[in-house]
């Protein structure tokens, strides 16, 4: 595969997240009030049927929460954590080598885009991305890399935040959201500007019906989504013909 050159896009991206990266669990436990680690566990119970000795890509991994959670479930895999963010993948390694059971064994770190991923075709049994697949600039091309890494059968996992069907609820939490959440971010890792970006990439990506659409125009079958706490959050599913 050709090296691919990161756009301005990635670049912004990247380095709204090397910035953070040093309180990104913390803030992500403050902001969501602890409950992202109950969203990743309903997002791996998706692959409840995948193979033992099976291969899992986590796109996005950041510091590894997803894999860890993948592990935890999936006790005879293996995970590839992929993540743009080289501060990111530093700190993951620092939380694997720190865990029981070889996890950091079980875990290989790769530093690529999900729009070019370094691997063949059909390499994974699974792929799964947490709060990730709407910071791939071009999301299409990130679902078609999905698809391609993915072997006949594979699913993909993503999970996402999303638009509440509720109006009373989008009120709600389109205030919290987009009012109060830049500033807690902001307080604890001195970097508003980037958790204002982070909101903003919500607002811009499509709601629940519409990413279905993309994964079905991308060429996933069987796709599926599940709402969670209002629609604020989806798990989207597909598979590989």
């Amino acid at each position: 595969m050709p090296p691919y050159a990161l756009t301005p896009r990635n670049i912004q991206i990247r380095d709204n997240f090397d910035a953070i990266a040093p309180k990104y669990d913390l803030t992500n436990r403050v902001i969501s009030f602890g409950i992202d680690l109950h969203w990743r566990s309903v997002a791996i119970r998706q692959l409840a049927d995948m193979r033992p000795g099976g291969v899992v890509l986590d796109l996005a991994c950041g510091t590894c929460d997803m894999a860890l959670e993948v592990l935890r479930q999936k006790r005879a895999v293996r995970v590839v954590g992929a993540d743009l963010s080289r501060a990111m993948l530093g700190l993951a390694r620092k939380k694997l080598s720190g865990r029981s059971r070889g996890a950091d064994a079980r875990i290989t770190l790769v530093n690529a885009p999900a729009e070019a991923l370094p691997f063949r075709d059909g390499a994974f049994d699974a792929v799964t991305i947490a709060f990730g697949i709407r910071n791939v600039p071009d999301f299409k091309a990130g679902l078609k890399e999905m698809l391609r890494i993915l072997n006949k059968g594979g699913r993909a996992c993503i999970l996402e935040f999303s638009t509440p069907p509720s109006k009373l609820w989008w009120k709600v939490y389109n205030y919290y959201f987009f009012s109060i959440l830049p500033r807690i971010g902001g307080l604890i890792t001195g970097r508003e500007a980037a958790y204002r970006y982070l909101t903003d990439s919500v607002a811009r990506f499509p709601d629940a019906r519409e990413f279905k659409a993309a994964m079905v125009e991308t060429g996933f079958a069987s796709v599926s989504y599940q709402l969670m706490n209002g629609g604020i959050v989806s798990v989207h599913t597909g598979i590989r013909p």
